[in-house]
């Protein structure tokens, strides 16, 4: 394991680099937040998503500010935070608070899915990271819904909050 800088063990900030333990804070999350650029402007929306390999898919309308965009500009950046706890070593000291949560980061190019049994599968896809049900689609529901795949070009995560690990107290 390559060791971290100081200052990320000193802050308590490490690096995630299991795919297996990256892939559980996904499934564990029930909301993304996905970036992305119209011009030099940015945009961050919240968003219900399905992992699907080395894919990540959401779904939206068909229209409006984020659709607009992403025709643009298909490259986004795509966030999961999993845990709020609040953790202080002095509860006087305010610079010895932080929060305990895990991270994860995906950049990619988002594609816009049109076919009919794919975005069935996608749906399917979404709807079982959030219930164990199965469900049925309706063909109008399948035409009407915004399909987007993004293919996991750059991937990153982090623990926040973990235990102090410096030269003076390990």
């Amino acid at each position: 394991m390559e060791t971290a800088p100081l200052y990320n063990l000193i802050m308590r900030t490490l690096p995630i680099t299991d795919r297996e333990e990256i892939n559980n804070i996904l499934k564990a999350c029930k909301t993304c937040w996905v970036a992305m650029a119209d011009e030099n402007v940015p945009y961050v929306l919240p968003m219900n998503f399905a992992l699907d390999g080395d894919e990540i898919i959401l779904h939206s309308a068909q229209h409006g500010r984020m659709w607009e965009t992403i025709m643009k500009n298909p490259q986004i950046c795509i966030n999961w935070t999993l845990g709020e706890e609040i953790a202080w070593q002095d509860v006087k000291v305010g610079c010895s608070y932080r929060v305990k949560s895990k991270s994860v980061i995906v950049e990619g190019k988002s594609v816009i899915i049109n076919d009919f049994d794919e975005k069935t599968r996608c749906l399917e896809k979404i709807m079982a990271q959030y219930s164990d049900r199965e469900f049925k689609f309706s063909k109008p529901s399948v035409e009407n819904v915004g399909i987007l795949k993004v293919k996991i070009d750059k991937l990153s995560a982090k623990v926040f909050g973990a235990k102090a690990v410096t030269p003076w107290k390990s």
